[in-house]
C-alpha cells in the first residue's frame, strides 16, 4: 500500500493515515520490522519528517533489518553473537549456561566480562553496563549500555513496566487451557531458591506471565510467552504452577532432558531507544523452535 501526503507530517501519523484501523503500537512495530519506506528506502523513525510529495510504501515483507536502525558489521574476534550495536547500547545473544554477571564467586568468564572484552578491542578504557539479567540457564536477548545515563534511561523503562519481552518454552505436556496469565508472589531464600508465598510475605514480588500455546505434540508443547515483571525463574515457576514444567528444569519438576539444557529462551526485546527514544526491537532466533 502506498500514500503521497499533500504536506509535511511525521511518518508515523502517516501510516497511521493508511491504516486507521490499526494501533499505534502495531505501526511501530511494522517500522522496527523495516516494512516501512519512504521514496523507495527503509525508515525505522517514528518521527522521520516525510516531505510533500514523497511516497510513504507499507510492504508485507520487511526490506531492511528488523532491529531498527540496522546493525553495523564488524570482523573483530570475539566470543559474542552481537545482534546490534552502536554509540549507546550493544545488544547480544547469550548462550545458556552462561552466567549474565559475575557472582560474590568472581566468575572470569560471564556475557557481561565478554562484552566488555569485546568493546575494549576498540578502546581499552570503553565499558558496558548491566541493564538487566538473564538466568544462567536461559538463552536469548539482552542489552548492554555503552553510557551511564543510557543504563539509568533503560533500566527505568524495565521498573516503569515499558520493554516488551518475548520468551520462548518448551514444556513437558500440554496445558489446560490454550492461554492464560499466571500470577504469584515469589520470594528468593538466602540460597537464591524461589518459591511461591502469600501477597503479604515479607520480601514477596509480584509476578505476572502471560502465555499462550504456540505449537504441541503428544510429549511437548511450544509456550509463548511475555512478562510485566522479572523476577528469577518466573517463567519456570508459572510452568511448573501448570503442571507443565520447562523440558530440562528438574528442579521445578521435569522429568526430560533431551536438548541437555533448560529450554527456555528470550526471543524478542522492544524498547526505546535511549538516545532517540524511537522504538526498537531485537529477535533472537529459537534453538528448539525446529522440534
Amino acid at each position: 500500500m502506498e500514500s503521497t501526503p499533500n504536506e509535511p507530517t511525521y511518518l508515523i501519523d502517516g501510516v497511521a493515515t493508511m491504516f486507521p484501523e490499526t494501533t499505534r503500537a502495531k505501526i511501530r512495530k511494522m517500522l522496527t520490522e523495516g516494512r516501512v519506506l519512504v521514496d523507495g528506502v527503509v525508515k525505522h523513525r517514528a518521527k522521520h519528517t516525510v516531505e510533500a510529495g514523497q511516497t510513504i510504501q507499507v510492504t508485507d515483507r520487511a526490506k531492511g533489518k528488523e532491529a531498527a536502525p540496522p546493525p553495523a558489521s564488524t570482523k573483530k574476534k570475539h566470543k559474542l553473537k552481537i545482534l546490534y550495536e552502536d554509540e549507546a547500547i550493544l545488544v547480544v545473544d547469550k548462550p545458556a549456561g552462561l552466567l549474565s554477571v559475575a557472582t560474590n564467586k568472581l566468575e572470569d568468564d560471564t556475557l557481561h566480562a565478554r562484552c566488555v572484552n569485546y568493546v575494549r578491542l576498540g578502546d581499552e578504557r570503553a565499558w558496558v553496563h548491566i541493564v538487566h539479567r538473564l538466568d544462567r540457564e536461559t538463552s536469548g536477548v539482552m542489552v548492554f549500555a555503552r553510557h551511564e545515563h543510557h543504563k539509568t534511561y533503560l533500566q527505568s523503562q524495565f521498573a516503569n513496566r515499558e520493554v516488551h519481552r518475548t520468551y520462548h518454552a518448551l514444556v513437558e505436556g500440554t496445558p489446560e487451557h490454550h492461554s492464560g496469565t499466571e500470577r504469584a508472589w515469589l520470594v528468593e531464600d538466602r540460597n537464591l531458591r524461589v518459591k511461591k508465598v502469600k501477597p503479604s510475605f515479607k520480601g514477596a514480588k509480584e509476578a505476572i506471565t502471560h502465555w499462550t500455546v504456540e505449537d504441541a505434540d503428544d510429549e511437548v508443547s511450544l509456550i509463548h510467552i511475555t512478562i510485566e515483571t522479572g523476577r528469577r525463574h518466573q517463567i519456570r515457576m508459572a510452568m511448573k504452577a501448570l503442571d507443565c514444567p520447562v523440558v530440562g528444569d528438574d528442579l521445578h519438576g521435569a522429568e526430560t532432558n533431551p536438548l541437555s539444557r533448560i529450554a527456555l529462551h528470550a526471543s524478542a526485546l522492544e524498547f526505546l531507544h535511549p538516545e532517540n527514544d524511537d522504538p526498537v526491537r531485537f529477535e533472537a532466533r529459537v534453538p528448539f523452535m525446529s522440534r
